[in-house]
């Protein structure tokens, strides 16, 4: 059990150090513009799990939640406290991307470089 917790706190540690090179807003400005088959045949948000939903005006909300659970308690009890995750947030409105945000939660920092871009076709190592 101590070291599926040791574990769970290295993870959100090393997100936690990684989040503060922080987010390039070029990396996000990149996006304006783009088709969603971009988005959908990126090699980073291929591996993100996605929760897609519709604002009332018709606007597309896409949130790739990057996310570890925060693992809390002793060797007899464990609980999920708390969700930490990086919401890479997709607007998009008749088949192209209005707008991209990174927002963290949980302690969370979000980062982004290059390799976020649409046009990245490379293999990556981002958590």
């Amino acid at each position: 059990m101590k070291t599926l917790i040791k574990s769970a706190l290295l993870l959100l540690l090393a997100m936690s150090l990684t989040g503060c090179v922080g987010v390039r807003q070029q990396d996000l400005d990149s996006w304006a513009g783009q088709p969603i088959s971009a988005l959908e045949t990126h090699p980073f948000f291929l591996t993100v799990p996605v929760i897609k939903t519709i604002a009332s005006d018709g606007t597309e909300i896409w949130n790739y939640k990057n996310s570890v659970g925060l693992i809390e308690g002793s060797s007899s009890l464990i609980t999920v406290k708390k969700d930490a995750a990086c919401n890479n947030i997709f607007y998009i409105k008749d088949g192209i991307v209005l707008r991209y945000i990174a927002q963290g939660t949980g302690g969370v920092r979000c980062m982004t470089n290059a390799s976020l871009q649409p046009n990245f076709r490379g293999s990556t190592n981002l958590r």
